[in-house]
């Protein structure tokens, strides 16, 4: 009998599959738990279409990354820090605050996608690397300014 998992079942499949199983399997343990459904036309037809928008939608997101890291190439975002003179900071910039400063400048980047090779110190021009997702890494310039 031919099924369509609907979560994936350790030792057959991932969720989504069109597997083949014995009748007895299909009937008394998987289709009784939810765990698929029968393969009709109409369940292969929907599959299909669940997967054709899936994938426009992860083209779709796809693009806007790599308009985003277009976007953030080219910037020059500027942070200011309180400072204590010679150029040295009180404590350090952040991801946490760069990304504040791309939301200020209607840019949504979450924090967690914003890494720096190490914590800013200093006041100077600096290079943190956004991974948006879809194997797409933008590099942004930062520029940090005592206030």
């Amino acid at each position: 009998m031919k099924v369509i998992l609907l979560q994936d079942v350790k030792g057959q499949g991932k969720k989504g599959q069109l597997i083949d199983v014995s009748d007895g399997y299909a009937r008394n343990f998987l289709l009784p738990r939810k765990l698929a459904q029968e393969a009709t036309a109409d369940n292969i037809n929907t599959m299909k279409m669940n997967d054709k928008a899936l994938q426009e939608k992860r083209q779709k997101e796809r693009e806007q990354a790599v308009a985003l890291a277009a976007q953030l190439k080219e910037m020059t975002l500027v942070v200011t820090a309180k400072g204590g003179g010679a150029g040295r900071l009180f404590g350090s910039v952040t991801n946490a605050e760069i990304a504040e400063a791309l939301a200020a400048k209607k840019i949504p980047v979450d924090k967690r996608k914003i890494v720096l090779s190490e914590p800013i110190k200093n006041v100077g021009t600096y290079t943190a690397k956004c991974k948006l997702g879809y194997e797409v890494v933008a590099d942004l310039t930062v520029e940090i300014k005592e206030a």
